[in-house]
């Protein structure tokens, strides 16, 4: 038996436990609006970035920064490992560049 919770869904394991399974269907992709393009690389989304006018500011190991180069004072930080890009890091791409992305569920 299986129920919906957010995040996953409750899944009853055979020796009766109760566990909450992550679910692949609740993932979430970054669309760029104009090409219609699911942004499935860093490299993908900092050229469509790049052509908006942002351009790296700031890396390491982990976490690759963004900032536009007219000197406004709006960060976007990514993950540097793309398996680790989430949807708090879609929203925050979407809420500074009005209109030419979008968040889907896949």
């Amino acid at each position: 038996a299986t129920s919906m919770a957010a995040g996953g869904v409750w899944v009853f394991r055979k020796d009766g436990v109760m566990e909450l399974e992550r679910e692949a269907s609740s993932r979430k992709a970054l669309v760029y609006v104009p090409a219609n393009e699911t942004m499935r690389s860093l490299r993908a989304l900092e050229r469509r970035l790049g052509s908006l006018g942002w351009e790296r500011y700031y890396e390491d190991r982990a976490v690759v920064q963004l900032h536009r180069r007219d000197g406004s004072l709006d960060l976007i930080s990514l993950p540097r490992d793309f398996a680790r890009f989430r949807s708090v890091h879609m929203y925050d791409v979407v809420v500074k560049n009005r209109g030419h992305f979008k968040v889907v569920d896949l």
